[in-house]
C-alpha cells in the first residue's frame, strides 16, 4: 500500500491507460503545455506527445463531439472539461449523441469514452464555475456516472470507466484533489454500480458521495461522542445506484440521513430517498432525513459560499430534529 492523493491516483490511472492501450488518448482545454486546470495531466504532453495528449479549442460541443466520433470509430478517448459547469455547452453531444448511439444502432456501435470534469462548489469560483451537473446527467439512460471521494476509489473507478463500452461521466470533486489515502500497489478495479460501506454501524445510516464523505466522517465522530453508532455509505456510482446495499443498511439501522453537497432541490438523494421509502419504509424508526446545499446561485464571497453549502452543523441539527440523537 502507498499513500497518494486523489490527483496522483488519477495521474496513475491515466498513465497506465495510455501506456497499455494504443487506442487511449486524452483531449481537452489546456491539458497539454499547461497541464490541465487542476494539474492532472502535468508533464503528460512531454512524456506521451501530441498524438496522445491533445489540446483543444474552447469549444466543448466541438471536442466532445470529436470524442464521440473517435469512440464510435474504435478509439477510447478521455475528454477533460475544465469544469462540469461547461458540460452544458456540450449537452446535445453528451445527451443526444453519446448516450443514444449504442441504442439507436442496435448495439452495433459502442461509445467507449470517459468525460472527466471537476465538480462542485467550495473553491470560490462563483456561480458559473461551481455547478454539480452530474446530478442532471444521472437522469440520462445510456450514460454511467461515477463520483469518487478518495484515491483508491478514484483509481479503481477510472480503470473500470476506461474499459467500459458506454460513455462514463467521471465527476471529480474539485475540493478533493489533494486528499490523501492508501492505494494498493497491485492492480485492482472497482465495479461501476457498487457502493461501499466506509464504516459499519448500528444506529443510523449516513449516505453521500464525493465531497459529502469528509462531512459524514466528521458527523460520525460527533455522533460517536453521543454513543451513537453510524454506518457510512459512499455511493461512488450515481448511475446506476447500488440501492440494495443502501436498503440493507437502513433496514439494519432503522434511520437514514442522506446528504447532497450539490443543491438539495433535484439532488441525487431525492431518488435515493424515494427508493428507500418504497423498499424499506416498514423498517424505518422515523422520517428519511435529507440535507443539501441551498437552492441559490453559488456566491463568490467565501463566507456566503460556505453558508450556502451543506455543513456538519446543518447535518447534526437535522439529525437532532428528526431522531433526537
Amino acid at each position: 500500500m502507498s499513500e497518494i492523493t486523489v490527483r496522483q491516483a488519477l495521474q496513475r490511472g491515466l498513465s497506465e491507460a495510455i501506456e497499455n492501450d494504443p487506442d487511449v488518448f486524452i483531449m481537452g482545454e489546456d491539458i497539454g503545455a499547461y497541464g490541465g486546470a487542476y494539474a492532472i495531466t502535468s508533464g503528460f504532453l512531454e512524456k506521451y506527445g501530441p498524438e496522445r495528449i491533445k489540446d483543444t479549442p474552447i469549444s466543448e460541443a466541438g471536442f466532445i463531439g470529436a470524442g464521440i466520433g473517435s469512440a464510435a470509430a474504435g478509439l477510447k478517448p478521455i475528454v477533460e472539461l475544465m469544469s462540469i459547469s461547461f458540460s452544458l455547452v456540450g449537452f446535445d453531444q453528451i445527451v443526444n449523441m453519446a448516450a443514444n448511439i449504442r441504442y439507436m444502432s442496435g448495439g452495433q456501435v459502442n461509445v467507449p469514452m470517459v468525460i472527466r470534469a471537476p465538480t462542485g462548489a467550495g473553491m470560490q469560483l462563483g456561480a458559473t464555475h461551481s455547478q454539480s451537473f452530474e446530478t442532471w446527467l444521472c437522469e440520462v439512460p445510456g450514460l454511467k456516472v461515477v463520483a469518487p471521494s478518495n484515491p483508491k476509489d478514484a483509481l479503481g473507478l477510472l480503470r473500470s470507466s476506461i474499459k467500459d463500452l458506454n460513455p462514463v461521466i467521471f465527476a471529480e470533486s474539485a475540493g478533493l484533489y489533494g486528499v490523501k489515502g492508501e492505494v494498493p500497489e497491485e492492480y485492482f478495479e472497482i465495479e461501476i454500480g457498487k457502493a461501499d460501506i466506509k464504516q459499519s454501524g448500528t444506529d443510523i445510516t449516513l449516505v453521500s458521495y464525493g465531497h459529502g464523505m469528509p462531512l459524514l466522517q466528521k458527523v460520525s465522530e460527533e455522533l460517536s461522542n453521543k454513543n451513537v453508532s453510524s454506518e457510512i455509505i459512499d455511493l461512488r456510482s450515481l448511475s446506476p445506484i447500488d440501492y440494495d446495499l443502501v436498503n440493507n443498511s437502513i433496514q439494519k439501522t432503522g434511520r437514514a440521513l442522506l446528504l447532497d453537497t450539490a443543491r438539495k432541490n433535484g439532488g441525487v438523494m431525492a431518488e435515493v430517498a424515494t427508493n428507500v421509502n418504497e423498499s424499506s419504509g416498514d423498517y424505518l424508526d422515523g422520517p428519511i432525513l435529507r440535507v443539501g446545499s441551498e437552492d441559490v446561485p453559488w456566491p463568490y464571497n467565501r463566507k456566503l459560499e460556505q453558508h450556502a453549502m451543506a455543513s456538519v452543523p446543518k447535518i447534526m441539527n437535522k439529525i437532532q430534529q428528526g431522531y433526537s440523537l
